[in-house]
């Protein structure tokens, strides 16, 4: 499966399925990314962390290992 981490700068994708665990998997719910929402990935930085990315009409920046959980097709 293709996560957030591994999609690339100027793409738009869908959440299809989270995969954190307790207290990370609720932050992530509360940034507003849940299954079914489409995520615009803004910009990348060099060293890929972190993930700038556009949710429901705001701007969010992501690390690396909580983009790693959000599947995404």
């Amino acid at each position: 499966m293709k996560t957030l981490k591994e999609t690339a700068c100027g793409e738009t994708v869908r959440v299809k399925k989270l995969t954190g665990e307790g207290p990370v998997k609720r932050r992530i719910m509360d940034m507003g990314i849940t299954k079914g929402v489409d995520i615009f990935v803004r910009k990348v930085a060099p060293l890929g962390d972190p993930v700038e990315v556009t949710v429901r009409g705001y701007e969010l920046s992501l690390r690396k290992a909580d983009a790693e959980m959000i599947e995404v097709e």
